[in-house]
């Protein structure tokens, strides 16, 4: 075992991060194992664009959790590979909608069996997926309603006025 798994919670941010670099580096080898051109990163928008159709820059940020600036990145980088384009809103012209293009809907059905068996993998790896799953549902939905910043600012106060 090493410092970082020693450590416990404290280095959970960091054993998260480790867990899904190394998820995402064997994603993109197992893509490619298929003949797939497909980077991990690209799944939130793809997957989202898949299951609900056309879009703004907005509700695909909401859709996956990401900021604007980084959604509109990844967005960037879909419309250069031509798996994505975008139109204006009839009724809002500020407003830009997301579509798939053909080659973005001739990438999904080339990716569903694959996802069909990433999933069976992935339930292997974390054993049981439920609970691996629900702990982080859990963890998002606690952050959400109070950051990790302040619920340490909150305990650094309370430490403070002992």
């Amino acid at each position: 075992m090493n410092i970082i798994n020693e450590s416990g919670i404290l280095a959970i941010s960091t054993r998260l991060q480790r867990l899904s670099e190394q998820l995402r580096k064997d994603g993109a080898l197992f893509y490619k194992s298929y003949g797939i051109d497909f980077e991990p990163k690209w799944f939130p928008v793809i997957y989202t664009l898949h299951h609900k159709g056309v879009l703004s820059v907005v509700e695909i940020a909401n859709e996956i959790g990401y900021t604007h600036p980084s959604t509109i990145s990844l967005l960037k980088e879909l419309e250069k590979q031509k798996l994505i384009r975008s139109k204006k809103d009839k009724v809002d012209e500020r407003k830009r909608l997301i579509v798939l293009t053909a080659k973005g809907q001739e990438l999904i059905s080339q990716m569903e069996p694959v996802w069909g068996v990433m999933t069976q993998i992935l339930s292997d790896i974390a054993d049981n997926q439920n609970n691996l799953l629900k702990a982080i549902d859990e963890a998002e939905n606690k952050i959400l309603h109070q950051s990790f910043l302040q619920r340490a600012l909150q305990l650094k106060s309370e430490k403070e006025n002992q």
